[in-house]
């Protein structure tokens, strides 16, 4: 009889390891619980392990974000400065051109000057010429009549024919001297005119040279400022060069950097695909072996009762269903504690795989998302997702409606250290401990 429920149990866990391998392709051979259960733990630790690739690039990429930002920012920083360095340039070299015009103006009316003051030097030599013949003719008239000191009006008009003649000779001598003296003062006048406009012209000679040598200097400083303008601007160039250089790098970065992450989604959401279906077989597995294991120990009744010739006909059914049709109340207002009593309410209701129905059947995952969904909250569907869903606790602050997650299998917690879920197709939903098995995480959905 053992031989035959080993031959039984054998057949019915091979036929659903065939099945599901035909369903879904996987690249593990499993054929028992146990085998599919291990091969699940791998799966999503390769699930895992893709999530942190995917995570660490979503860094890197944010780094990247944040150098080509700044490597922009500069870029426009060096690009106005370069502009305005342009415009200094311009300004400047216009500039030393007004200079220069103003300096050759200068330089024209300096010669324009120099022209005047010859011309002036000339007419004062020749006033000085003039005034000096004059005076050394009045100083021999002079010298004449003195040493003639016999010479008189008296001896004049006693030369005299007649008194006309010596009216004549009077009105002569002293013409003779007036217009020596108005001559005189005439030549005079003329040289300290000429010698006055001389100093006029060379004062605003030497004004102009001095206007000529600040104009100098002047052009003198802009050409110096130029060049440095001139060498901030390479310098800015090349700094611009660079920051380009560095967007350019850091954008083909970023490009790469998101083609691997969404190279990475692919295969996390294809290991989750393989994730779903490894749990599946599991489970499917699991209901197997207890199907074959429950169908053994039946045939081995009978078969004790038809050697014995007696049944207690008491049966060994499923605790799974012992809740019976009850009357559920509503889930109302949402709340912790409102979500755990609702719950409570389908202990005793049976465990089916892959099931989603509070009173038809449900797995783990199915159950928590059916009460969650009766008030009004959308969780995802499988084990591993609700356990990396909502926010996480500790276990120390876990209340009433939190989703405790062991890894392959999810419970709501109810106070008390007590959870209710959806166990096995043996025993249905039920209360456990919290901490019959280890917990990985306690998640907070509301």
């Amino acid at each position: 009889m053992k031989k035959r429920k080993n031959i039984l149990f054998r057949i019915i866990a091979i036929a659903l390891a065939m099945s599901f391998f035909a369903a879904e392709p996987l690249t593990v051979y499993a054929t028992t619980s146990e085998e599919l259960e291990q091969n699940q733990k791998k799966l999503e630790e390769e699930e895992k392990n893709l999530e942190k690739q995917k995570k660490d690039l979503e860094k890197q990429t944010k780094d990247s974000q944040n150098k080509l930002n700044n490597a922009n920012d500069k870029i426009d920083d060096y690009s106005e400065a370069k502009d305005g360095t342009q415009e200094a340039i311009d300004e400047t070299s216009t500039e030393i051109v007004g200079l220069m015009t103003d300096i050759e103006m200068i330089k024209e009316d300096i010669a324009h000057k120099e022209e005047l003051i010859d011309t002036t030097q000339k007419e004062y030599d020749a006033a000085k010429e003039h005034e000096e013949t004059l005076y050394a003719a009045m100083v021999q008239r002079v010298k004449y009549m003195y040493e003639k000191g016999n010479m008189s009006y008296v001896q004049i008009l006693l030369t005299a024919t007649s008194y006309s003649d010596a009216l004549n000779k009077v009105n002569y001598v002293e013409n003779l001297y007036e217009y020596d003296r108005i001559k005189l003062a005439e030549y005079v006048a003329a040289k300290e005119a000429a010698e006055a406009y001389g100093e006029q012209l060379e004062a605003e000679k030497a004004e102009l040279e001095t206007s000529q040598y600040e104009l100098e200097q002047e052009q003198a400083y802009m050409e110096e400022l130029l060049e440095q303008y001139k060498a901030t601007y390479a310098d800015y160039e090349v700094k611009l060069a660079k920051a380009k250089q560095d967007a350019a790098v850091y954008t083909a970065q970023i490009k790469s950097q998101q083609s691997g992450i969404a190279s990475l989604q692919k295969q996390i959401e294809a290991k989750q695909k393989e994730v779903d279906a490894a749990k599946k077989a599991t489970q499917e597995a699991k209901a197997a072996e207890e199907a074959a294991k429950a169908e053994a120990e039946r045939a081995a009744s009978e078969s004790e009762g038809n050697s014995g010739g007696s049944s207690s006909g008491s049966g060994s059914g499923s605790s799974g269903n012992s809740g019976g049709s009850k009357n559920i109340s509503p889930p109302g207002s949402l709340s912790g504690s409102n979500i755990a009593s609702y719950a409570c309410q389908f202990v005793g209701y049976p465990y089916v795989a892959g099931g989603t129905s509070l009173t038809g059947g449900a797995d783990c995952s199915g159950f928590v998302q059916s009460v969650y969904k009766a008030f009004g909250v959308s969780v995802p569907r499988t084990s591993w997702a609700q356990g990396n869903y909502g926010r996480e606790v500790s276990y120390s602050e876990a209340q009433p409606g939190d989703v405790i997650y062991y890894g392959g299998h999810v419970g709501i917690y109810i106070g008390g250290g007590q959870i209710v879920h959806a166990s096995t197709q043996k025993t249905g939903i039920k209360y456990s401990p919290a901490t019959y098995r280890s917990i990985i995480s306690v998640r907070r959905f509301i």
